[in-house]
Parts: structure tokens; C-alpha cells; sequence
């Protein structure tokens, strides 16, 4: 059916469809009553909107509603299975897939370890057949796959940038080869940006249009959402807050050959083993254990590293005195020596602090690193610790699936 015009029944039937739907993503089911007092329509036309979308195939009764005088009411909720989605974390140490239904809910997850002399596109693949597996599903029930992965892929040629570390990703045929091997829409996006997208949905950055997302995990990285809009860059490289410069450091030349610069070398996890050893601090089991692959920023032991690092800010924020006060103090320092140049440039009104390393250091750290910003940067954004914390990139990627996906599925003017 082609596009309803501006001011038709048709396009007013699909914006009050639309509404509707919303409405049960955002406060699950709800009777017909209900849906007519949220939306202002009248009874006949909520039972008409509810007709509709039930024989689309979009809503479904659920239930009744009780306890209130006169006859229990019917509830209608977003029917789950009218579409599924999925999403991969890529790093170099596994992937993670995850399907989920179109109210969001996760149906299926698989983590496939780093296979050494494996192919992207047989990684790729399996790791989301085994999610989509896991879920009751085929391959194509999928309507919408999103790929995070470190670095970003440049619009102009399809290369894989600044992910050097992830092995067998920078072929300039990667992206052909993936659209050939998988049977729905794919999408690819800086793993860094998806964390932003899950908190600007669902988490600490809901209701603003102008924020700075700090990663602080294997790498140190930045997303940059201006007028709620994601900025990416000419080369899909905003964010790459890792090859900055940083006053007081020595210069990292050839920064993307090293895979390094400035930033990661003063405040990344590599630096908090050493800074806990010169005041004199004992690592923690989880840090000792890890003791032996800290020499390294990147590679399939990178995940140890960062639990290591994060173990040893967790026992400083656990008591904050002494030695401990002193290794938050120095590491709030570093992270804000790059923060500050971020202030300067973009003036946001928010920063979330995300990634393993800033949760783990709490509220002292956070409260540390306010303070040392507001001695370095010429404003104060407001800072604030990350609320998705259960997989922020994987859970991005699926927001980023449902969106799209809803867009499709929700547009009842085109039925």
C-alpha cells in the first residue's frame, strides 16, 4: 500500500496505532479504557485501534483486570513474537549474541570464545546461530542484526579502522562477505557508541540531547551525542579518545600502528597495576591472579587485565583512606587530564562515566574526578555513573535492532 499523505484517515489511524503501541512498550498491558484516556481517543475509536492492531498481528489479549468494581476489563499487551532482533558484541577476546523479542525481553544469548585462525564470518555466524538457537528460533525469524565492534567501519571504503587488535576484521571485503552469509539486515556501529545508545535509552542519560559517554574497560573511548543525534566523523572515528594527546604525557607517534596514545597510556587499565605498586598497595586476589598478562592492552587476555584493574579501584573505593585515597586521587587525575580536553571542545551537559574500571571505583572516584574537572575544564558538565550495567554494549545493540525494527513493524499505514 503506498505511504498515507499528510492530514489522511489513514496516516491519522496509523499515528494513533503508533501511539498505542508505544504506550504497551512503555507500561506493558493495558485495558482498552486506559489506552483511550493516555491517547485522548474516544471508547469506539480505542476499541476500533484495538481491532486493528489485534488482526495486524501486533497486539494480543492478556489476561484481565481485577479487583475493581463492575466487570473485569481485557488487557492488551505488544505481541513479543511479531518480530525478533539480534545483537553482537565483538571483542578480541569472544563474541556475545543475544536475540530478543520485540518488547525487548532477551530470549536466547551464546558467548563463542576467540577461535584463533577462524574467520570473522564463521565467528560471526555461529555465534549467532547458536543465540538464535537458544532462543527457539530459525535464522530467519531474525528481521534485524546489529554488530558493535571496537573501532568503527569507515563510511567511504567499508575497512574496519582503529580496531587493529581484532584479528581477520580488516579485510576490505569483511562487509560483503558477512551481507552474503547472513539472511537479514545488518548493521554495524562502534561498540563504545552502542553503551551510549543504551543509556540514552534506558539509562543515565534519558531526557538529554547534549553528552559524553566515557568507556573506561580494554580501552579508553568516547561517545559524543549532540542534539541527541550520535556524531561518528568523517572516518567514523569520533570518540577514539584513546590516540589523544595529553599535556604532561610524552607524545605516542603512529598511533594507529600501536594501537595507542596518549590518553590510554596516562589513564588506561594498563597504568593501575603499577600505580597501586608504588604506593605500596597489595592487590587483591583478583588482581594477583591476572598479575602475569598485565603487560598487554589488548588480546584474548584483555578481559583479565580489566578485572584485575578493576579489583584494585574496587578495594580503594571499598575504604578510601590512606594508600587507597591516594591511588583514586591519582588515577581521578589522569582520566580527568583527557576529560578535560572533551569539556573544553564540546561543552556537553552530561558526562556518564561507563565501562568496568569507573563502576568499580563508585562514588569515590566519581566524586574525585568531579572535583579535579572542575579545576581543569572551563565548565562543569554534570557526571554521572552509567545505569546499564549488564552488558551496556550488547543491550545497545538490541535497542538500536528494536528501534529500526519497530519503525517497520509499527508503520500500519503501509499495511
Amino acid at each position: 500500500m503506498p505511504a498515507a499523505t499528510p492530514g489522511t484517515p489513514s496516516l491519522l489511524r496509523a499515528l494513533n496505532d503508533r501511539a498505542a503501541l508505544e504506550l504497551l512498550l512503555t507500561h506493558g498491558p493495558l485495558s482498552r479504557t486506559r489506552i483511550g484516556h493516555l491517547t485522548g481517543l474516544s471508547k469506539p475509536t480505542a476499541s476500533q485501534l484495538l481491532a486493528r492492531l489485534e488482526a495486524a498481528g501486533l497486539v494480543v489479549a492478556t489476561g484481565t483486570a481485577t479487583g475493581r468494581p463492575g466487570p473485569n476489563a481485557q488487557l492488551y499487551a505488544v505481541n513479543a513474537t511479531a518480530a525478533h532482533v539480534a545483537g553482537l558484541d565483538v571483542t578480541p577476546g569472544r563474541i556475545l549474541a543475544s536475540v530478543a523479542d520485540l518488547t525487548g525481553e532477551v530470549i536466547g544469548s551464546h558467548e563463542l570464545p576467540y577461535a584463533e585462525g577462524t574467520g570473522p564470518v564463521a565467528q560471526v555466524t555461529r555465534a549467532l546461530g547458536e543465540a538464535v538457537k537458544d532462543a527457539g528460533l530459525t535464522l530467519g525469524d531474525i528481521h534485524r542484526l546489529v554488530v558493535a565492534t571496537p573501532g568503527s567501519f569507515d563510511p567511504r571504503t567499508g575497512v574496519l579502522r582503529y580496531a587493529d587488535h581484532l584479528p581477520g576484521w580488516q579485510s576490505p571485503t569483511l562487509l560483503e562477505e558477512l551481507a552474503a552469509a547472513l539472511p537479514m539486515p545488518v548493521e554495524y556501529e562502534n561498540d563504545v557508541n552502542l553503551a551510549a545508545v543504551a543509556e540514552q535509552r534506558l539509562g543515565a542519560a534519558r531526557g538529554h540531547e547534549d553528552f559524553v559517554l566515557l568507556w573506561n574497560e580494554e580501552g579508553l573511548g568516547a561517545a559524543l551525542v549532540l542534539g541527541g543525534r550520535l556524531h561518528r566523523g568523517w572516518t567514523g572515528g569520533a570518540g577514539e579518545v584513546g590516540f589523544l594527546p595529553v599535556a604532561g604525557h610524552p607524545l605516542v607517534r603512529q598511533v594507529t600502528r600501536v594501537n595507542s596514545g596518549g590518553y590510554q597510556e596516562l589513564a588506561g587499565v594498563q597504568v593501575l597495576p603499577s600505580m597501586a605498586a608504588r604506593l605500596d598497595i597489595e592487590a587483591p586476589p583478583a588482581a594477583a591472579s591476572a598479575g602475569s598478562v598485565l603487560g598487554s592492552v589488548h588480546g584474548a587476555e584483555s578481559g583479565a587485565m580489566v578485572e584485575a584493574a578493576a579489583a584494585l579501584l574496587a578495594q580503594a573505593a571499598a575504604a578510601p583512606e590512606g594508600a587507597n585515597l591516594e591511588l583514586l586521587r591519582e588515577y581521578a587525575t589522569a582520566l580527568a587530564t583527557g576529560l578535560a580536553s572533551l569539556v573544553a571542545v564540546l561543552d556537553p551537559e552530561v558526562v556518564v562515566l561507563s565501562g568496568a574500571l569507573t563502576i568499580a571505583g563508585g562514588e569515590p572516584l566519581r566524586g574525585l574526578l568531579e572535583a579535579e574537572l572542575a579545576d581543569l575544564a572551563p565548565s562543569l558538565p554534570v557526571l554521572v555513573t552509567g545505569e546499564v550495567r549488564e552488558r551496556p554494549v550488547l543491550r545497545g545493540a538490541l535497542e538500536r535492532a528494536l528501534s529500526a525494527t519497530r519503525d517497520e513493524v509499527f508503520d500500519t499505514s503501509r499495511r
